[in-house]
């Protein structure tokens, strides 16, 4: 849940989804959910079949060959890679809103925008991120049982807020609940549709992370994949909830508070939280910033014991495979990645305001590309066991096939 950071993708998503189909949200949603489930049955009997920390790498070469495993490996340390400096920057900015809110002076806001401000700070972050990683993962779980909780609890209060205040006849643009909200069927064209589904795919990417942590887990041929699963599921539960809070509060129109104001969409929770909790808006503030951190730092957990699985068999240097004696983690790998995701966001920094939208719609390709790989790896793999069983069938052939099809269109 860390790694997905509900608060941080949604408020960034939601209004685009919003401005492209309409009440249709919790439709879109829906149907983005279909594909991180099916795919998610294939990687848990990957992880059944060879528990690895390599996950997509492992698994593609085990079932295409060195090159296609390497291929998928990259994508995956290339999307958290990304992320790493999305989140980053994510947590900048909101930093300094929540500062803005506790102290009453809006241009304090203002100083993430500076360019050299802004990298420092994002630095930082992941300096201290990369500390948190390097030492060991019972301190990552501790940190995570609160910040995740924390975070959770504030949405579910932000919600609960909003419905209450709408179903009163309160709110910006109060829009009865409609149970037509989750038929994809009314979204007004394909194209907007496939816009919507690619907003809805990136909001749940990071269900994977609890798998590349398989072969440090009690019980790894079935823990890991439970928890991936459960946690997609939990994921969907609370985006449809925010989703339906906030379109009975606001509804989608382009007014000052609606969800298709193109002025508000970086940033939906940040304005809304005001109208909404009143003084306590500085919550939903903090709960953002409390996602992008724990996200950024649970997301080191991925990258690094790919680039470590990549290192063990040979597909990088052997250094990269090295564990550190005194902490027991991928520390060389942990280190690259942190110095490459802090490069890559200072350059980008420098080229393009856009840094953070840029980075969503490249991730979005490199989710595609390695969740659905990773997929057919799964069909092909098991391909001569597909009809042992009627399980078998569904979760070795159908259920993989049709998610890696819907991600390789969307790709």
């Amino acid at each position: 849940v860390s790694c997905i950071a509900p608060a941080d993708t949604f408020t960034a998503s939601v209004g685009p989804t919003a401005s492209v189909v309409g009440l249709q949200v919790p439709a879109i949603i829906l149907v983005g959910f279909i594909p991180m489930l099916l795919v998610a049955f294939g990687y848990r009997e990957l992880n059944r079949a060879m528990p690895d920390s390599g996950t997509s790498f492992t698994w593609a070469s085990r079932a295409f060959g060195p090159w296609i495993g390497w291929m998928a490996g990259w994508g995956l340390v290339s999307a958290t890679i990304l992320v790493l400096s999305n989140l980053a920057g994510i947590a900048v900015e909101f930093l300094f809103l929540l500062i803005a809110q506790l102290t009453g002076n809006e241009s304090i806001a203002s100083l993430a925008h500076e360019t050299w401000i802004n990298i420092a700070v994002c630095l930082l972050f992941m300096l201290g991120a990369t500390t948190i990683s390097y030492r060991d993962m019972q301190t990552t779980q501790k940190l995570q049982y609160f910040l995740v909780s924390f975070q959770v609890l504030v949405l579910l209060f932000f919600a609960g807020s909003a419905i209450v205040q709408a179903s009163s006849g309160g709110g910006f643009d109060p829009t009865p609940f409609d149970w037509s909200w989750f038929n994809p069927f009314a979204v007004s064209s394909f194209g907007a549709f496939a816009a919507g589904l690619s907003l809805s795919i990136f909001i749940f990417w990071g269900w994977d992370v609890t798998l590349t942590m398989n072969e440090e887990t009690k019980d790894p041929e079935k823990t890991p994949g439970r928890a991936a699963t459960v946690t997609v599921l939990t994921i969907v539960s609370l985006y449809l909830l925010l989703a339906i809070a906030m379109i009975m509060f606001a509804g989608v129109g382009d007014g000052a508070l609606g969800l298709g104001n193109e002025a508000i969409q970086e940033n939906v929770f940040f304005h809304l939280s005001g109208p909404i909790l009143g003084p306590l808006a500085f919550l939903v503030s903090l709960a953002v910033l409390t996602s992008s951190a724990s996200s950024l730092q649970s997301t080191f957990v991925s990258p690094a014991r790919t680039l470590l699985a990549m290192g063990h068999y040979g597909a990088l240097p052997s250094k990269f495979a090295q564990v550190s004696p005194r902490f027991f983690t991928p520390g060389y790998a942990t280190i690259v990645s942190a110095v490459v995701a802090s490069a890559f966001y200072a350059v980008m920094r420098f080229l393009s305001e856009d840094v953070l939208w840029d980075t969503i719609t490249a991730l979005g390709m490199m989710i595609c590309f390695y969740y659905g790989l990773t997929a057919f790896a799964c069909v092909w793999y098991f391909r001569k066991q597909w009809f042992d069983s009627v399980r078998s069938f569904f979760f070795t052939l159908l259920f993989p096939l049709v998610g890696g099809v819907i991600l390789a269109i969307l790709f």
